[in-house]
């Protein structure tokens, strides 16, 4: 069985999909696309013969034009749409106290596994903390971990600040996860060199996607500089073996609202001169 077929009434042989397609596993001939010999191996599974036809002749066995999102016009963003959306983006740090939703969070992380990822492996996995004292279980080992850090390494210490987030803590202030109700750890196979870079790329996905389910997010730096020197925190968090975490957000419903986006530095460009 070929991995894909085609509707011969709705094919006009325009050879579009042999042009898109990444893992060059589709040839045109007379008679419209053939799949190349081992094409079921080399396949990525990006969809993008089946989204790039502009007939809807093209399924996958895998994938159908029915079963894909259509693109309509009135929603694709304009240049200032664009320029709103990413610029009014922020670092979410204060947090009501109230629980997120799973079924709306997850609704957004199915958005946000849209990112791209090398080869669309789509290798990124996810532990979700959702009990606020987990969260700041989670925070104590951070703690903990800045102490010992004070006490061996004080030039690391004091470059991250860390006593002064011990201070804080001891008063009752948490900087670490600052009182989020939800933590969210993007990790990955180590067999993947990609992997570092498909959890950025999808956790910022998910940052962006957020704000359209009222919730908002923040990087949480030290929490995933802790998981991967602290082996209280990792055996806390339980992460398979020979997996890495390469970042975590927290989440929650923003506590308060802004009126306007600052502005940030131009691009720092230089262009090849060959």
């Amino acid at each position: 069985m070929s991995i894909f077929k085609i509707d011969s009434e709705k094919c006009d042989k325009d050879g579009i999909c042999a042009i898109e397609c990444p893992a060059y596993i589709i040839e045109m001939t007379s008679e419209g696309p053939v799949p190349v010999e081992g094409a079921r191996e080399i396949c990525i599974k990006c969809g993008h013969c089946v989204a790039v036809c502009p007939k809807a002749a093209f399924s996958l066995e895998f994938l159908s034009p029915d079963q894909c999102m259509p693109i309509e016009k009135q929603l694709v963003l304009t240049a200032d749409h664009a320029e709103h959306f990413l610029r009014s983006r922020r670092s979410v740090r204060r947090y009501k106290d109230k629980p997120v939703p799973k079924d709306i969070f997850e609704k957004a992380l199915t958005l946000a596994c849209c990112a791209p990822t090398a080869s669309n492996r789509q290798i990124v996995k996810w532990l979700v903390v959702n009990k606020k004292e987990d969260v700041v279980k989670i925070a104590a080992h951070v703690i903990d971990w800045m102490r010992y850090v004070s006490k061996t390494h004080p030039q690391v210490a004091q470059a991250y600040n860390m006593e002064n987030l011990i201070i804080e803590w001891d008063k009752g202030t948490d900087r670490i996860c600052r009182d989020a109700p939800q933590l969210v750890f993007a990790y990955a196979s180590d067999e993947f060199a990609s992997a570092a870079a498909d959890c950025h790329i999808t956790l910022a996905y998910l940052e962006l996607a957020l704000p359209g389910f009222n919730l908002g997010s923040c990087w949480a730096g030290y929490v995933n500089t802790a998981v991967n020197h602290w082996p209280n925190l990792a055996k806390e968090l339980k992460l398979p073996e020979k997996h890495t975490c390469h970042g975590i957000l927290m989440v929650g419903f923003p506590k308060l609202k802004y009126y306007r986006a600052p502005k940030r530095n131009s691009p720092d460009i230089r262009y090849h001169a060959g």
